[in-house]
């Protein structure tokens, strides 16, 4: 799309339509496929529209944290390819790649969708380390619910290793048990614009918001949010942000198979 003016994009708003023809509380076209790694624990792709994220889960040992000796942990890492958009560069990690990993880390971590007591091999020595790999393919907006949704979907297929405990490793050949997910935690990231809100925004639509909220939930219990853009956001607009959250985030849990 060419470059748009804020008081057109409002003025589209204002009869209720955006800039590619949806409502203003309208998701793109969402699709998830899975197992796209081989050599990954867990894998998924997920698009919304034209944008499109991969997230892969491997699973390594590692010493638990001293203030959680049986409790297995979770590490999120994002990686903006530059193929995905011209404006991402090679180098180390932007402050938007890691905005992107902390907020999945955040719904996932705060929801306890993980159990991590059950990713524990022995108390104080020995745990599993979830490492969750979140790759752009393409920024066509709304990076962080496209990222969430596939780290979730990949951690939905995700099989635990077998463990010898007599050679003290890993055999990556054999994976049976899955991985204790017991919740899904989902993500809705909502636009401010105007006096319009907005769900799932495009690229475009993005770079004229005046403020972002993202909401992780599950069913109607509020896990995480986070806060972006420097405008304003009334005790109001927050509410009916966090309602329309809700609800999408129902809907949006139904295209991923547990």
């Amino acid at each position: 799309m060419e470059l748009i003016s804020k008081n057109y994009l409002i003025s589209l708003l204002d009869k209720g339509i955006r800039l590619d023809g949806r409502k203003l509380e309208e998701y793109r076209k969402i699709e998830v496929s899975y197992d796209i790694s081989e050599h990954a624990e867990g894998s998924a792709r997920v698009k919304i529209g034209d944008t499109e994220v991969i997230a892969g889960v491997k699973l390594e040992t590692g010493e638990p944290y001293p203030d959680s000796p049986d409790e297995g942990n979770i590490i999120v890492s994002g990686e903006f390819l530059g193929l995905a958009n011209e404006d991402f560069e090679s180098g180390p990690p932007s402050v938007e790649s890691i905005e992107l990993s902390r907020v999945v880390d955040r719904g996932i971590r705060e929801s306890k969708a993980i159990d991590l007591k059950k990713l524990c091999i022995k108390e104080k020595e020995k745990v599993w380390m979830v490492l969750i790999d979140i790759y752009v393919i393409n920024d066509a907006g709304n990076l962080q619910d496209a990222s969430a949704l596939a780290a979730l979907a990949a951690l939905s297929k995700t099989k635990i290793p077998a463990y010898d405990e007599e050679t003290k490793k890993a055999d990556y050949k054999e994976r049976k048990e899955k991985l204790p997910l017991v919740k899904m935690p989902v993500e809705c990231s909502l636009g401010k614009i105007g006096k319009h809100i907005i769900v799932d925004p495009l690229l475009e639509e993005e770079k004229l918001l005046d403020a972002r909220l993202t909401v992780a939930s599950i069913g109607k219990v509020v896990c995480a949010l986070q806060k972006g853009g420097n405008g304003t956001l009334s005790i109001e607009e927050i509410e009916k942000m966090l309602k329309i959250g809700i609800d999408k985030n129902s809907e949006n849990l139904k295209v991923v198979k547990k």
